[in-house]
């Protein structure tokens, strides 16, 4: 308790202080649902279904997405123009058949338990502490703190889902290597993780972890933090509620920022992932990710780099879009306030 100018014992406020002590006080608007292993649960789990409900909708622009980043290795070699993504899809159809559209689809799922909702459950416990309550009475939350957050959950899932991202890089890119006339690689999740031990015991495993943990806290930083710290701030610009429009535009600009922050690290952990070893394991093609991005600067051009935006973006644009508007109607009936 504490004593006024009065004289009078009054309780102490569990907010923020204003400056006016004669000001009411109010809970804060707009506060983030309690911190209990209940709501983190149902979290996880809800990133978990919306997650998966998003990739079936627009994991073929991901297969393709990665074709195209690889493909430039071959079309340096022969010397060929790339195909663009529409070429790339219809390839993919005539030659592969409509399977090919969903390739390494197993290895997503399982990497979404790991990823898409460690990430989004760690962020959201990350960010708790650095909740503040503003003078207008509303709970924000300061922009470097939320990249700052999403930075270290990006990191953490990744590494954690390594494994599964090189096995999906792989399932999805085993249709154009058959074409190329090479020997198949991979037959099916299980087998893949096999081959990929024996060829180069448990490292091999996390080959690519440093440019995937950076596309990781990159992407991260653009989709969750950047939902957040929208959502916020179109909501007291705009004086929207928290409803379908309101999450609709927060998640378009969550999309547009991690796929122009997430495409350069995502080419370089592509094209990490993708190449062979020989028989000790060690690498062919590049020696490391700055090796990668040298080479692929100095034969390839700097815009190599951004190979594959737009597929990104059409990928990411709605995925974020379904995802966040899923994550939020799943709370909504849960009796839980938005995200």
């Amino acid at each position: 308790m504490d004593k006024d100018n009065r004289d009078y014992w009054k309780l102490r406020s569990l907010y923020k202080e204003v400056e006016d002590d004669d000001v009411p006080r109010f809970p804060p608007t707009n506060v983030v649902e309690p911190l209990t292993a209940r709501n983190l649960f149902q979290l996880y789990i809800n990133t978990f279904i919306a997650a998966n409900l998003a990739e079936s909708c627009v994991f073929p622009l991901d297969v393709a997405k990665t074709r195209m980043q690889v493909d430039g290795e071959q079309a340096k070699k022969t010397g060929t123009r790339m195909p663009t993504f529409r070429a790339t899809l219809g390839n993919m159809l005539k030659v592969e058949g409509f399977r090919s559209l969903y390739a390494g689809f197993s290895a997503m799922v399982t990497r979404n338990l790991l990823f898409n909702s460690g990430r989004v459950v760690m962020y959201d416990i990350f960010r708790r502490p650095f909740l503040y309550v503003n003078a207008e009475n509303v709970e924000s939350l300061k922009v470097q703190w939320s990249l700052a957050c999403s930075f270290t959950a990006g990191c953490i899932a990744q590494a954690l889902a390594n494994p599964f991202d090189i096995v999906k890089v792989r399932m999805q890119t085993e249709g154009r290597r058959r074409q190329l006339g090479y020997e198949a690689r991979v037959s099916s999740m299980g087998q893949s993780f096999v081959d990929i031990y024996r060829h180069g015991g448990l490292p091999s495993m996390w080959k690519g972890v440093g440019p995937s943990c950076i596309r990781a806290c990159l992407m991260t930083a653009g989709d969750v933090g950047s939902y957040d710290i929208s959502k916020r701030t179109f909501k007291r610009l705009l004086s929207l509620e928290d409803g379908l429009g309101l999450r609709f535009l927060s998640s378009m600009c969550a999309g547009l920022t991690a796929s122009v922050l997430s495409t350069p690290a995502d080419v370089i952990k592509s094209r990490m992932m993708n190449q062979p070893v020989d028989e000790s394991g060690k690498n062919l093609y590049y020696k490391n990710s700055i090796d990668c991005i040298r080479k692929l600067i100095r034969e390839e051009g700097a815009l190599t780099l951004y190979k594959g935006l737009m597929p990104t973006w059409f990928r990411l644009g709605p995925f974020s879009v379904l995802f966040w508007l899923s994550v939020e109607q799943l709370r909504q009936w849960e009796g839980q306030v938005g995200f």
